[in-house]
């Protein structure tokens, strides 16, 4: 039958060592650090990367600016994903009219199942190429809650890598206090030296 004795480490003993006392106070720096410092690295982690993510989207929504055209022609060629918003997107002819311009055409991409007639919602950039959509609130919160829980993720695992560092270092110097302290003792046990 096994016996934990809490706190041992804190208490006064002939069977302690320096290097029980440094993973003891180890151990509490570990605790803090992973209750306070990871969560506070990914508050702080999240809170500049929804400044920057709000700061891009302001940015795009002054810049781009939505039309609704409609489909003149659709061509076979299929964009990858990374370049539309849809799972499946194509190139098309669009033609749309904007007040005090007149009628305007342009190649954009267009959702896949678009077809001639069809009417849809583009976005254009201030120099007339087509653009996603600008990034909207949702996407700037799953971004800055995604950025903050790697942040205190990663905190964390190096705390916990540090840890197991420090453990491993203090067993060593563990053994070798026991092995010093054996040399010692063990004439007077095994009558060896006698």
């Amino acid at each position: 039958m096994r016996t934990r004795v809490r706190g041992w480490r804190w208490r006064r003993s002939p069977l302690r060592r320096r290097s029980d006392v440094v993973e003891a106070w180890t151990v509490l720096a570990v605790a803090a650090l992973l209750c306070v410092g990871a969560p506070l690295a990914g508050a702080v982690a999240a809170w500049w990367a929804h400044g920057e993510a709000r700061a891009i989207a302001t940015e795009q929504r002054a810049e781009r600016h939505r039309v609704r055209a409609e489909v003149v022609r659709t061509t076979s060629v299929r964009l990858p994903s990374a370049q539309a918003n849809d799972d499946r997107a194509r190139q098309a002819t669009v033609h749309w009219t904007e007040p005090g311009e007149g009628r305007r055409t342009a190649t954009a991409r267009v959702p896949a199942g678009a077809r001639q007639g069809d009417v849809v919602d583009l976005w254009f950039d201030s120099r007339g190429r087509s653009v996603p959509p600008p990034v909207s609130g949702p996407e700037v919160w799953q971004h800055s809650v995604t950025l903050g829980a790697f942040a205190a993720g990663g905190v964390a695992a190096l705390v916990l890598i540090g840890h197991r560092a420090v453990r491993r270092v203090a067993l060593h110097h563990r053994l070798a206090e026991w092995e010093r302290e054996w040399a010692r003792t063990e004439p007077e046990w095994t009558h060896r030296g006698a």
